[in-house]
């Protein structure tokens, strides 16, 4: 076992122990599990020289030696699947998949595997900080005659994604998809941790779905940050992936250049739902609610109804309920899932609907919304026009938005998608 901290600086000896200069860093190659080291960089005199793992016969906290007579004085050069471990990654922010936040390197821990020298955990504890200032020892000498914990803490590199601004780029060559397969919430915890200019590696390495599941769990000044901060282009993508209330609450928060300017690269009818939500008031029924909902005709028999559920594969989030609707588009009734589960496969979908259900005007006060949403236990409320045409839903987490802090009211969808 060896800490990149015992190497850096010790004397590099030729084969008849001559020194030729100082180990400068250490080069892995990035692609394996845990990756191996492929060299050093030597600093001789004001030359900084690449030497082949293949030249050295030992590298200790003693320094290393060499097994060659002759060596290559050609200026090193990063290729581009290398890492330098000193100055690509001691002091800088890594993601701790595992732990779900991020931190700062301290010291790399390299150990023997297969007979080769391989980059596998990184130290983030004050151990590794007490190692780099020469005192681990003593301290530990002291803290175990007072009885006093030493803070060591690694991290198996498998759970770890690089993303200083100075890296960005290697975390597309790392083959870790620890990232993508996190929870969209702690996602959003790690990115709001980072500052906007150590972003720009997590976001190009998440598809567009990732980052915009990410962004609806994020406090808004974020979130507009995050957008802005995209190439227009991508960020209409991720605008596509969203749900149309919370992209519709988004742009309305970016500024007119910047809104103009995505609207415009945006498919149409996405953003011709976006821009629908945007003509209403903030505050109202319209300005919060979500056109995607499931509404069929009052004419389908439970079976026929339970077939166009298929066609249709409805988010999870807009299939709390079934709206009936009459040839004009009117609000005519709701049906539960449970109630069409369990309805005769040829019965009329009319007969077992909620005849004159409780729906909300376009214009209602956010506050009212809330209010029919907590008096009437509901999942989702239809939003109706002055018409009675259905014209959208306020799921239950939106209704309430002015009710609960955020960190509670991100939740609630998952916790009735669970249910």
């Amino acid at each position: 076992m060896l800490y990149l901290s015992q190497a850096i600086g010790r004397p590099v000896r030729d084969r008849q122990g001559e020194p030729i200069g100082q180990v400068a860093d250490l080069i892995v190659a990035v692609g394996d599990r845990y990756p191996p080291v492929t060299g050093l960089v030597v600093q001789t005199g004001r030359r900084r020289i690449f030497l082949p793992w293949s030249s050295v016969e030992t590298l200790d906290d003693t320094g290393a030696r060499l097994g060659t007579t002759t060596i290559d004085i050609e200026a090193f050069r990063q290729r581009p699947n290398e890492i330098l471990l000193r100055s690509d990654l001691m002091d800088k922010q890594i993601v701790d998949i595992d732990g779900r936040k991020v931190v700062r390197v301290n010291d790399l821990r390299l150990d023997e595997v297969g007979g080769a020298l391989h980059l596998v955990a990184v130290d983030v504890g004050g151990a590794g900080l007490l190692r780099r200032l020469g005192i681990e020892g003593p301290f530990r000498t002291v803290a175990r005659n007072l009885r006093l914990p030493v803070g060591e803490r690694y991290i198996d590199w498998e759970d770890v994604d690089p993303v200083e601004t100075s890296i960005a780029s290697i975390k597309l060559r790392v083959p870790h998809g620890g990232l993508a397969e996190l929870h969209p919430a702690d996602l959003a915890t790690i990115i709001d941790q980072l500052a906007p200019r150590d972003r720009a590696g997590v976001l190009a390495s998440l598809d567009d779905e990732a980052v915009a599941d990410a962004i609806e769990e994020m406090e808004p000044d974020t979130q507009v940050e995050v957008l802005e901060d995209l190439e227009p282009a991508r960020a209409a993508d991720i605008l596509e992936e969203m749900s149309p209330d919370d992209a519709a609450d988004l742009v309305a928060d970016l500024s007119e250049e910047s809104r103009d300017e995505i609207l415009a690269l945006m498919e149409r009818e996405e953003a011709a739902e976006v821009q629908e939500l945007l003509g209403y008031p903030e505050d109202t029924a319209g300005g919060i609610m979500t056109p995607e909902f499931v509404s069929l005709p009052a004419t389908l028999t439970a079976a026929q109804t339970i077939d166009r559920l298929r066609e249709l594969e409805p988010d999870a989030e807009t299939i709390y309920y079934v709206y009936v609707t009459d040839e004009e588009g009117r609000l005519a009734g709701v049906l539960s899932l449970r109630d069409l589960i369990v309805a005769p496969p040829g019965t009329p979908i009319s007969d077992v609907m909620i005849k004159e259900p409780v729906a909300v005007g376009v214009l209602a006060d956010q506050d009212e919304v809330a209010q029919v949403v907590a008096h009437y236990n509901l999942l989702a409320v239809p939003v109706v026009d002055d018409q009675g045409r259905l014209a959208g839903i306020v799921t239950v987490d939106d209704a309430i938005d002015t009710v609960l802090p955020t960190a509670w009211k991100k939740r609630l969808p998952r916790l009735f998608a669970r249910g």
